[in-house]
């Protein structure tokens, strides 16, 4: 347990070297990274996965605003420094990508190279995520649906196993598709989890053990994560003298040809254009072709070895 930024967080750590910080996404926590700890550590980097706050074994802030871009850059900011460190790499998934990404954009300082997953670097909009999204979709984004108070989090708290079951096989790349990757919509009247598939067998990279850990991670409910998505528009405010800014750390960007994230609007083009916006980026973009969202657990050898050849070459 570390205290930093008026928060307490948990961590889990391995190995020696320069520092590498692996910030976990949504519904997850530090465990998602457990396929990365031994090879990263034995390749010769400290490893530290947070629960980021509002998740797992961490302090959970009441507040909504508790959870804004700022202070989850904060978390990463003073964990390095309670950690006795000066800079560290920053790889993040999901969530944790946008906060590695902002950590990189915000205190290039202390950033030796940074990596996403999943979510590629921020190019920030024009108009407030929440209102653009509101009105392609007519309200029935996710991230809409999110923003109703108390409805996500009593829909996903009923039974916390089968929630992250269907969240965990519908998102992976496991998961049978009849075209393309789909739009993540809650028709009027439903659920979100009510257009998820249930598995009988779970894929062999998610265990019923790993399913234990997030389950338990979970137990205090899912209201500290999904403000995370309550401060979507508050961080389009707040990044507002950044916007235009490019992250100029060493960068790497990995995702898989059927997540759903990537398949956002405009974001097919932004990953297109990458190369040729960010002059910091190692490489181009690198696909994991039949991976869905869950990168680095569909996916652990082609991470791995893609994240130590990035460090190694920037340590």
């Amino acid at each position: 347990m570390v205290d930093v930024n008026g928060v307490r967080l948990h961590i889990a750590e391995q190995g020696d070297g320069p520092l590498v910080v692996l910030l976990h996404g949504f519904p997850e926590s530090w465990h998602s990274w457990h396929r990365q700890f031994g090879p990263l550590a034995d390749a010769g980097f400290r490893v530290v996965a947070p629960d980021q706050r509002g998740y797992g074994r961490s302090d959970h802030p009441d507040e909504v605003d508790a959870y804004s871009i700022f202070h989850l850059v904060g978390d990463v900011v003073g964990l390095v420094r309670a950690l006795g460190e000066e800079k560290a790499f920053v790889v993040g998934h999901d969530w944790g990508a946008p906060v590695a990404w902002h950590t990189a954009l915000l205190r290039p300082d202390m950033v030796l190279g940074v990596a996403g997953l999943s979510v590629p670097p921020p190019f920030r909009g024009t108009q407030p995520p929440l209102a653009t999204m509101d009105k392609r979709f007519g309200g029935r984004f996710y991230w809409n649906y999110f923003n109703r108070p108390g409805v996500a989090d009593t829909e996903f708290g009923r039974d916390v196993r089968t929630t992250l079951r269907k969240f965990f096989y519908s998102a992976s790349g496991s998961a049978p598709r009849t075209g393309g990757v789909e739009q993540p919509l809650v028709s009027p009247g439903q659920g979100w989890l009510d257009t998820m598939t249930d598995p009988e067998v779970l894929p062999e990279w998610f265990t019923e053990d790993d399913l234990d850990a997030l389950t338990e991670s979970f137990s205090g409910g899912f209201t500290g994560a999904l403000n995370w998505y309550r401060n979507l528009d508050r961080n389009w405010e707040l990044t507002a003298p950044w916007h235009g800014a490019v992250v100029s750390r060493p960068a790497l960007y990995i995702y898989g040809d059927r997540d759903l994230v990537p398949a956002f609007p405009g974001t097919p083009e932004l990953i297109e254009k990458l190369p040729d916006l960010m002059p910091s980026l190692w490489r181009k973009p690198l696909e994991l072709a039949g991976c869905g969202h869950w990168t680095q657990q569909e996916r652990p050898q082609e991470v791995n070895a893609a994240l130590i050849d990035f460090l190694r070459a920037h340590s």
